[in-house]
């Protein structure tokens, strides 16, 4: 059953029988229309579903003060859940955590973890922090690498300068941040590209539309076009074509999400280079969860905070059979089989090691 409550879809799901559920609230960072934390929050419901747990969804609409409003509501109310998850996105989690000491809520944190200067200040203040049941995270920074390698394999052999530019999201997100660190690493790799700039599109076609309209002009040579998500890779697509340039023609262009849009870019070749596969980091997480609701230990190899290798690259072939599965409610996963639950005390999360082949 969907609802809308206050600034966020509620995504209710019935108990199983028999069973009493684990409930969770994931406050979704994103905007209720974003493509991208949508189908993050379709494949949690999947996951829950399957799992038989009770999800709420509240989206934040990417406003810091919107998230922080909404986890004191959940935290401090009277019908609080068994879980809260979260993203640090905007760098809100410190306060969240604060704010959920004494309340009884377990705190899991997907996509975005902890900066290492927040994560320090947060162990010498014990006493005003509550816990972090466990942290998920995505292989950013190794995606920002491969992607700009791959990029570079397309261009044609060529002894000459070649002209990079980059969108990044936002300056205050750990995601971000980690795609782009893994670029500008990638770069020694290639002296012959020139990265003219790097400017912060905030995630947005619209905002990246106008970067790009600007920068064409102050480096009409431009060869390669990376961009940290799919939105913003196709407002500064727009603003190439309508210059006159050939997306997969005379600009390779890169991207990282899986949306439909994405991905048909993808097979048709606008896109010369995607990423995809971390909206399924909030499903392991409800794996987790329920594992640990059922009292089963979920930081088996003695670890709290996991990098996931979900971010993979997707080619033609992928990108079609990607497509197909999105016309499934549960992407044609087996929930029920990643659990820990029933298994030996070596058993491991599959996710944690290797990327799911949807």
């Amino acid at each position: 059953m969907l609802r809308t409550v206050g600034q966020g879809l509620c995504l209710s799901l019935p108990l199983a029988a028999g069973a009493q559920a684990a409930s969770v609230v994931f406050l979704n960072p994103g905007h209720s229309n974003e493509n991208f934390w949508v189908s993050y929050s379709r494949f949690m419901q999947a996951a829950a579903q399957d799992l038989g747990m009770e999800l709420r969804v509240q989206y934040s609409e990417r406003r810091a003060d919107l998230a922080l409003s909404q986890a004191r509501a959940i935290l401090k109310g009277p019908q609080r859940p068994d879980y809260l998850v979260l993203v640090n996105e905007q760098y809100v989690a410190p306060e969240i955590i604060r704010l959920s000491r004494g309340s009884g809520v377990k705190l899991f944190l997907v996509n975005n973890g902890l900066t290492a200067t927040q994560a320090s200040s947060i162990q010498a203040q014990p006493e005003r922090y509550a816990p972090v049941l466990g942290t998920l995270t995505g292989n950013d920074e190794q995606a920002g690498y491969q992607m700009l390698r791959e990029m570079v394999a397309l261009l044609p052999r060529s002894s000459g300068p070649v002209d990079l530019l980059a969108f990044a999201g936002i300056k205050t997100t750990p995601a971000s941040q980690l795609r782009e660190q893994g670029m500008r690493r990638a770069l020694a790799d290639f002296p012959q590209v020139r990265l003219r700039q790097v400017v912060y599109g905030g995630w947005s076609r619209q905002r990246a539309y106008e970067q790009a309209q600007l920068l064409i002009e102050r480096y009409p040579q431009v060869q390669l076009v990376w961009s940290a998500n799919d939105e913003m890779a196709f407002g500064a697509m727009q603003a190439f074509e309508a210059a006159g340039r050939k997306p997969g023609v005379d600009t390779v262009f890169s991207a990282v999400n899986s949306s439909p849009e994405a991905l048909r870019a993808r097979i048709d070749g606008r896109l010369g280079v995607l990423m995809g596969g971390h909206f399924s980091v909030g499903g392991w997480a409800m794996v987790m969860l329920h594992d640990d609701a059922r009292g089963v230990a979920i930081n088996r190899d003695g670890l709290r905070e996991h990098s996931l290798p979900v971010l993979q690259s997707i080619d033609q072939a992928k990108a079609r059979r990607w497509l197909k599965l999105l016309e499934e409610d549960d992407h044609g996963v087996d929930f029920q089989r990643y659990s820990a639950e029933g298994r030996p005390a070596d058993y491991q999360y599959p996710f944690l090691t290797s990327p799911v082949d949807y």
